[in-house]
């Protein structure tokens, strides 16, 4: 995304548009009382990408808006976004693109590399597709474009292959990338105008239509893919996850899944981001097991307190190396998001930072291992402390109990101390470390000694789990969790669960308020995104994470963002 930024060419910038767009209307419904999401289902509606068919059957990645930017909403900040992305290149929304822009923008990484020369590094092919409503005026802004381009000292070139007028500017290598960076346009037929950023691309397209073997639309997998899709969808995302990876410069330490698409579905809350993964032929015999289903929330998040920022709920956590998901998570990790994983994994396992490298335990090893039932993570802001506080609920077993005791005598072995106390009616253990500190005293010759008690983390056994926290203070939120509000009980958390189909593996809530300064904290370029997709983000309550069905070469799931009024 930085690097988009950076770069100001016309095809960047529709590049970044789009995928804006796609944020900021979503939001772009007046909700709640005043109309939904859902009225983007009105009409007549597209629900597959027509310009598949110009995109390669290889192509690492396709993202398609299958809905005219303008039917996503008019309030004044989407429209002033329409006019910022495209200020530098001196055209105007409504009077170069309204009128002839139709209901489909999309865009594919179209190849691997454009010269195949490994020398100058991965070249990547880009092709973006804006269907027409008018091919004559389409032709006119494609004419002005260039012209503007033209008169700003750009040397342009044209030619005619097999019967579409090709536009271009020479590509030129980029100064801090070395990536060929240029511009080229064509009107095809009277449905579309393609940009690209080589001539080559435009050209490999039109040959794809003409031999449709070759395209996108003929690939069986892509074809099953949209077939396993929610039928009412304004958006949809196709993924070659190994040549993705290959893009990105990233090695996959294991690669179960090929391929992986993606709807986005209005509901009248907000939106349903619904996935389905397709492994390869080769590894749907060696498939991992999938985790145990959840008939509804597990009843270990009565102990998360309602105020939480992040909570992870499910069950089985003994066997999660060898699951799917798990699978799922190393091979995205590391061939999608490379170092950016190490952020991630980061943010769910810094707040537990002080047991894995004070004590030396191992996560999966000491905790996961004995985790037979259902459990619960939570994340608790903390205003006086830069990490969250953190909460572990796991249902009771006999390995759960040796569990405890084994971390017992870990504490032991790290020289901390064991107290027992009694927090209101209830008995928690603490592991404590002692540490001293002289002190001057006026009423005695020589200095004294100070020894304070710090808390490492408690335990205690309530009802049928076992709690795990890292200080007394959120051990007493625990314990007031099923008086006071959890997250279970919490109105915002049952209406975000509502739209993610049962039975299911579990949840990952995220609430966008509570979390944002730690994710900000975390992910600096979120700050970016939150000011060029301010309307979503302003709105945005939270979003929900699950994976709800497995069987013979599909792992299927979805992301649900519920969204409020204006600055909720």
């Amino acid at each position: 995304m930085q690097n988009l930024m950076k770069r100001r060419s016309f095809f960047n910038f529709l590049a970044v548009g789009a995928f804006v767009l796609l944020l900021t209307g979503i939001s772009g419904c007046q909700l709640l009382g005043q109309g939904s999401p859902l009225t983007l289902l009105q009409g007549d509606n597209q629900t597959t990408p027509a310009a598949a068919m110009f995109v390669p059957r290889q192509a690492p990645a396709l993202v398609s808006l299958l809905v005219n930017p303008d039917r996503l909403g008019k309030q004044r900040s989407l429209n002033q976004l329409k006019t910022n992305l495209l200020a530098s290149t001196g055209l105007d929304y409504q009077r170069d693109l309204q009128p002839w822009l139709g209901n489909e923008i999309t865009l594919a990484i179209a190849s691997l590399d454009l010269d195949h020369n490994v020398e100058n590094g991965r070249q990547p092919g880009y092709l973006m597709a804006l269907s027409t409503t008018d091919s004559n005026k389409s032709r006119e802004f494609l004419q002005a474009l260039f012209a503007k381009r033209a008169i700003a000292g750009t040397e342009l070139g044209t030619e005619q292959y097999k019967g579409v007028k090709l536009i271009y500017n020479s590509p030129k290598p980029q100064p801090d990338t070395k990536e060929l960076e240029g511009l080229s346009g064509a009107v095809v037929g009277d449905r579309f105008v393609l940009f690209a950023n080589h001539p080559k691309v435009l050209r490999e397209a039109i040959n794809n239509v003409q031999a449709p073997d070759l395209g996108l639309s003929s690939s069986s997998q892509y074809q099953q893919a949209l077939t396993l899709l929610p039928p009412r969808r304004i958006g949809v995302t196709f993924l070659n996850l190994g040549a993705l990876s290959s893009v990105l410069g990233n090695q996959p330490e294991v690669e179960i899944f090929q391929s992986q698409i993606l709807g986005l579905e209005p509901t009248s809350q907000g939106f349903a981001a619904k996935t389905t993964l397709l492994t390869t032929a080769a590894t749907q015999e060696n498939a991992a097991p999938a985790a145990a289903d959840l008939s509804q929330p597990a009843k270990a998040l009565q102990y998360i307190p309602s105020t939480v920022s992040l909570a992870i709920a499910g069950s089985e956590l003994n066997h999660l190396s060898n699951t799917d998901l798990n699978q799922l998570w190393t091979q995205i990790s590391s061939g999608i998001l490379g170092s950016e994983s190490e952020i991630v994994s980061r943010l769910v396992s810094q707040p537990l930072s002080v047991l894995q490298t004070s004590w030396g335990i191992d996560l999966s090893r000491d905790i996961f291992s004995w985790v037979q039932g259902e459990y619960a993570l939570g994340l608790l802001p903390n205003s006086e402390q830069a990490n969250p506080d953190w909460v572990f609920v796991a249902e009771k077993s006999d390995a759960a109990t040796a569990g405890i005791l084994d971390l017992d005598e870990l504490a032991k072995e790290q020289g901390l101390s064991i107290s027992s106390l009694n927090l209101g009616e209830q008995k928690i253990s603490a592991w404590t470390r002692l540490t001293s500190a002289p002190t001057t005293s006026p009423n005695l010759d020589a200095a004294s000694i100070t020894l304070t008690a710090k808390v490492q983390g408690v335990h205690t056994t309530v009802g049928n789990y076992e709690i795990l926290t890292n200080s007394i203070e959120a051990m007493n939120a625990v314990l007031k969790a099923p008086q006071n509000q959890s997250l279970l009980d919490r109105h915002e958390f049952q209406e975000s669960v509502k739209p993610i189909p049962q039975p299911n593996k579990g949840y990952l809530y995220l609430d966008w308020k509570a979390s944002q300064v730690i994710l900000e904290r975390q992910l600096p370029i979120l700050k970016l995104l939150e000011v060029l997709g301010e309307p979503f983000f302003s709105r945005l309550r939270s979003l929900t994470v699950s994976s709800y069905g497995s069987e013979k070469g599909l792992l299927k799931g979805g992301i649900f963002f519920s969204l409020g009024g204006e600055g909720s």
